[in-house]
């Protein structure tokens, strides 16, 4: 009596996150971004690579989505195999995701400049086995489309990166795996006289079987690597918020 009472009065977000956690991520191959203290982070110890996955921009430059997009490119990067890629519109800029590791001649480039005709897209290429990944930018996925493409996604093995263009409807509940953030972090940060590859500030908003979490990191290197600055301890900005707090 006492724990369905308890069950009826729980909020509905809150007993989402507790079946998710209690189900956890189905067990499957995952792509290690080989910072430690990410990959502790994530079940299975690195990025699932059979699961849909959705990336945002926060801010004005949000609709560009320019950091969120390289950040999803330095993963596929580092998994070989063609692209298929989604378009939302014609600002891809070839040049900046090969500085990124992912050069042009691997994507595939469907123009389908709507939502509507995204999610089949996606849905269709993430059935053909031997792709590196299929990259979806929409604005908005809801629950029963995000689903199909999870379920497409099992079945091949082949991850759906999901780009938001549209800072609007981002806590609308769908079946993604993980939600990401990934935003400029300013170089003073960490010291203001920092050089080298600008810092992003990477947010793990939500994860099946793993709490939120955030780091500081530079950007992604001619390998589709991330790396902890070397001013920055080798842990994760909520530890470290943390600390300064038990301080």
């Amino acid at each position: 009596m006492t724990s369905a009472a308890n069950s009826s009065s729980m909020p509905m977000a809150e007993l989402r996150r507790l079946i998710e956690a209690a189900s956890g991520p189905s067990a499957g191959p995952v792509l290690p971004f080989g910072i430690e203290s990410i990959d502790t982070a994530l079940p299975g110890g690195g990025l699932a690579l059979g699961a849909v996955h959705e990336f945002s921009e926060e801010g004005p430059r949000g609709h560009f989505a320019a950091c969120a997009l390289l950040f999803a490119a330095g993963i596929l990067a580092r998994i070989p195999g063609p692209v298929l890629w989604c378009l939302h519109s014609r600002d891809l800029f070839a040049p900046a995701l090969a500085r990124v590791g992912l050069r042009p001649d691997r994507i595939i480039f469907c123009e389908t400049y709507k939502d509507a005709e995204i999610l089949p897209a996606m849905e269709e290429g993430l059935r053909m086995r031997g792709l590196a990944g299929v990259v979806g930018e929409l604005n908005r996925v809801s629950l029963t489309p995000s689903r199909r493409l999870q379920l497409a996604a099992e079945t091949s093995g082949v991850p759906a990166l999901i780009i938001r263009r549209s800072s609007e409807n981002l806590s609308e509940s769908n079946a993604a795996m993980t939600r990401w953030r990934i935003s400029p972090a300013p170089s003073f940060e960490t010291s203001p006289f920092r050089m080298g590859r600008p810092l992003w500030r990477v947010e793990l908003l939500r994860c099946r079987g793993a709490s939120p979490n955030s780091w500081t990191l530079e950007a992604c290197n001619a390998e589709g690597r991330c790396a902890l600055p070397a001013d920055v301890p080798d842990r994760s900005d909520s530890a470290q918020e943390r600390r300064y707090s038990s301080a």
